[in-house]
């Protein structure tokens, strides 16, 4: 017999047979296998001191548990819990991440003691606010819990890295979107960096658990997706197309329709009136300086706004916020690009930039003449568009 009938053929049958094995069998092969890495982190983390030997494992967890089914990752993520457990679910609360936690506590929900979801983060947006209002979503801050008081820990729609409030924090699991981060440990990861939403990831969790949403869960998915992709105009892969149409079918359009159009307070609309008032057009442009604001999220909102406005091919807003200048740059992207002029004009200044048809920039007070700042008027923000804008 040959040196390859010898060496190489039973390699390559061993790896054709497990691929032709049923699908449960297969799970139990893979999930023997992940189960197995996973105990060997201890002897990795000895083998390596630094952030890129922690990477090699991240990197390695998510791409089994990647390899697997939807019903695989599901035996898998749920065989970390005891009915003893108290699971404590961190997330940086937005739509997806909220959705996210909502999903998971019903997964878990009859599995375990307790279930606490926590944030870190202020949540300053009117729509986030409605939705956890509307869907009684129970959130409570990470500050006013003790984490050593849970058996588990889940981080979602995050990892560690992403956010100095969480990094410190010991997880059990990681649930996430983004791509893969170096530097942490976690029992069951699962990252999909190509699908466009984590409630897309959880969606197939509830349909491999043969779950079906409850309205307000599939409410909070469904904007989750949405939100996350924005309409389906940033990245996403076939999987959130289908999870989106599937859940499609059980949310209540009333209620979202209340989350979304909820995107300012009734005290918001001085805002309103006063970028009317300092309003100036100028060659299908628009320029306005609101003056203080209290949160730059209703810069965002206006220029929006102003974009509705017809034969309009720019929309620059401006405003005071705390120690920086906020400016807001719209256009319709053809033939413009929102993110290059933002660098043109403050990219000395402080920080700006982003896409053709949205920007921003903050520009910390100090960096701008005081005479500037005392006296900043939408004229001043004319001006120093006007240099760089042809």
């Amino acid at each position: 017999m040959s040196l390859f009938n010898l060496l190489v053929r039973p390699i390559v049958f061993k790896i054709e047979y497990v691929s032709g094995w049923p699908q449960t069998v297969r799970g139990f092969f893979i999930g023997s296998c992940y189960r197995k890495m996973n105990n060997s982190n201890s002897s990795k983390k000895k083998a390596s001191n630094n952030g890129n030997g922690k990477l090699a494992t991240v990197n390695a967890m998510a791409r089994a548990t990647k390899r697997m089914s939807n019903i695989e990752r599901l035996r898998e993520f749920l065989g970390l819990f005891k009915k003893a457990d108290k699971v404590l679910i961190v997330i940086v609360a937005d739509p997806d991440s909220m959705a996210s936690a909502m999903a998971v506590k019903r997964l878990l929900s009859r599995r375990v003691e307790s279930i606490t979801i926590a944030h870190p983060n202020e949540i300053k947006r009117v729509n986030n606010l409605v939705m956890q209002k509307l869907l009684k979503i129970p959130l409570t801050k990470l500050r006013s819990v003790e984490p050593e008081e849970f058996s588990k820990v889940i981080l979602l729609d995050s990892q560690p890295p992403h956010n100095t409030d969480i990094s410190e924090l010991k997880y059990d699991a990681v649930i996430d979107h983004h791509p893969v981060t170096e530097g942490w440990q976690a029992s069951f990861i699962d990252i999909r960096n190509d699908y466009g939403a984590t409630s897309s990831m959880l969606t197939e969790y509830l349909k491999a658990a043969k779950i079906k949403p409850a309205v307000a869960l599939a409410t909070a998915l469904f904007y989750g997706i949405k939100v996350d992709t924005q309409n389906f105009t940033k990245k996403a892969s076939p999987q959130d197309v289908l999870c989106f149409q599937y859940l499609f079918k059980r949310i209540n359009q009333n209620l979202l329709n209340r989350i979304e159009t909820a995107d300012f307070r009734k005290y918001d609309l001085k805002y309103f009136k006063a970028a009317l008032q300092n309003m100036k057009f100028s060659k299908n442009r628009i320029y306005s300086h609101l003056g203080r604001v209290a949160n730059p999220d209703i810069l965002v909102i206006v220029a929006d706004f102003f974009t509705h406005v017809s034969d309009i091919g720019w929309v620059i807003v401006s405003g005071r916020c705390g120690d920086k200048l906020v400016v807001i740059f719209r256009c319709d992207g053809y033939k413009k690009d929102a993110g290059k002029l933002a660098k043109k004009v403050f990219g000395e200044l402080g920080s700006a930039g982003g896409h053709r048809q949205s920007a921003r920039a903050e520009i910390p007070l100090k960096n701008l003449n005081e005479n500037i700042v005392n006296k900043f008027s939408t004229s001043s923000l004319q001006r120093l568009v006007l240099k760089h804008l042809q």
